[in-house]
Formats: C-alpha cells, sequence, structure tokens
C-alpha cells in the first residue's frame, strides 16, 4: 500500500507575514536565555554610561579650570557610540539563538507544520533581527539622552548634544550587519555552540593572519576584515566612498555566503 504526500499549496493563503514576525519576536524575547542576554545588555550599557561619566568627572576634578586643554566634555554622540559596544556584542548572540533553538529545542517541527513555507520563517526571523537592531538602537538613545542630562549636572559644562541622522542611521546600520553575520553562521550550522564559536573567532582569526602577513593586511584586510571595515560605522564618522565599498565587500562575505548556504539548508534540512 502506497502513501501519498499532497505537496505544499503556495498559492493558498498563509499565516499573515504580521503575525509570524510578533511570533518570532515572542521567540526571541521569551526564553531564559535570551532574556537574560538582555539583562545582561542592558546592566553592561548603564555600567559603561556611569563609568564614561565617572572618567569625565575625575578629568575634569583632577585638570586646571584654566587650563585650555582640557578637552570637551562628555557629549551625547560620545555617550551614543560607547554604549552601542555591548549591544553589537550581544546582539548578535540572540540572533543565533532565534535560529538554532528551533532545532535544538526541536520545535522547528512544530514551526513548519503551522508553515509549511519556509522561507516564510525565515523571512519572518530576518524581520524580527532588523527590528531588534532598530529597538537596540532606540534604547541606546534614550539612555545616552538620560546619562546625557546627569552628566551636565555634575560636570562642568555638560556635553553637547550633537548627533546627527546620519550617525543614528551608521549605527543600526553595523548592528543591523552584525545580526545579519550571525543570523547566517545559525543558518549555516543549526548548532548554537558552533554557530557562537564561528561568529567571534573567525573573524579573530582572518584578522590574526592579516596582522601576521603584511601584504595581506596592508591590502586584503579592510576588504575581508570586518572589525575594520565597520570601524568608521561604529565611531560615527563621516563614510567616505572608500570606506563603504569595505563594508559592502567585507560585510557581503560575510553575510552572504554563510546566509545563502544556510537558508538552503534549512529549507531541505528533515526536521525531526
Amino acid at each position: 500500500m502506497s502513501t501519498t504526500f499532497a505537496a505544499v499549496d503556495n498559492r493558498a493563503p498563509g499565516i499573515p507575514m504580521s503575525r509570524l514576525v510578533r511570533v518570532e519576536m515572542r521567540k526571541l524575547f521569551d526564553t531564559r536565555a535570551s532574556m537574560g542576554l538582555l539583562i545582561a545588555m542592558g546592566v553592561l550599557t548603564i555600567l559603561i554610561a556611569a563609568v564614561s561619566v565617572l572618567a569625565n568627572i575625575n578629568h575634569y576634578r583632577d585638570a586646571p579650570t584654566s587650563s585650555s586643554d582640557i578637552g570637551d566634555p562628555l557629549s551625547f554622540g560620545d555617550l551614543f557610540t560607547s554604549m552601542s559596544i555591548p549591544i553589537g556584542i550581544i546582539l548578535p548572540v540572540m540572533a543565533i539563538l532565534l535560529v538554532t533553538s528551533e532545532w535544538s529545542q526541536r520545535t522547528a517541527l512544530a514551526t513548519f507544520t503551522m508553515e509549511p513555507r519556509r522561507e516564510r520563517i525565515v523571512i519572518a526571523k530576518l524581520a524580527t533581527s532588523l527590528i531588534a537592531a532598530a529597538g537596540a538602537v532606540v534604547f541606546a538613545l534614550i539612555v545616552a539622552a538620560i546619562v546625557n542630562v546627569l552628566a551636565g549636572l555634575f560636570v562642568d559644562g555638560a556635553g553637547s548634544w550633537n548627533l546627527s541622522v546620519g550617525q543614528i542611521g551608521q549605527m543600526f546600520l553595523i548592528h543591523a550587519l552584525g545580526m545579519l553575520v550571525g543570523f547566517g553562521f545559525a543558518a549555516l550550522f543549526l548548532n548554537t555552540p558552533a554557530a557562537i564559536v564561528a561568529y567571534f573567532v573567525l573573524p579573530i582569526a582572518v584578522s590574526l593572519v592579516s596582522s601576521l602577513v603584511p601584504w595581506i593586511n596592508e591590502n586584503l584586510s579592510e576588504w575581508i576584515n570586518t572589525d575594520r571595515a565597520g570601524a568608521p560605522l561604529l565611531s560615527g564618522a563621516p563614510m567616505t566612498g572608500a570606506d563603504w565599498a569595505h563594508v559592502l565587500v567585507a560585510f557581503g562575505i560575510w553575510i552572504l555566503l554563510p546566509l545563502g548556504f544556510g537558508i538552503a539548508r534549512i529549507m531541505r534540512s528533515e526536521v525531526k
């Protein structure tokens, strides 16, 4: 007796994408691991802000008030940039968990049963990752604004509020690119430890090889090393055409290759 399995009817109306994104957003924040990462990110962000303010207070306290080389006080942009460091480290790990938890917790069967068109689940997860990056940037802006106000109460001469929309956009872009790199490794390995190790170790290995080989360091490093390519974005400095080219090529390599092979694996992998 033969059994015939019905193919997925791509013409049938599926679950609305907005609902899929809401579900994936809950998966991103509701697990213990993700909640722990969110708490750690918030604590580290506030801690860095406090250290920055205390360091600036001591700087003004130790320097003569009449000195012309005291330096600029803390600014909104400085605080915003410094607070983005822990966010840039933790957000990609959350993107990795968003993908790999489906396979490690064996929830992929339920997910792909409710929505058999796997590409829609992948799109929802990608959208959720980008929304999380935008939310993290907003969080950093709010905390930086509060700290800048408080710093003005304790430091002689409050920091400026100069922060352009372009700088905010650059910070969102660097976080979004980082999440996409983590997402790609997660899709490629479908295993949390392997994806996390690959995300942190492989770029370090590339940087190490670049530093050991002068020719690579001088000619190729900015084209293959995401840390060097993304440094202007993270600093908020104005970007030149060469800077944008480095970002496009370096992150294109680290995103498109693992993400392409990873999505192909998700589409074909047997769900158990």
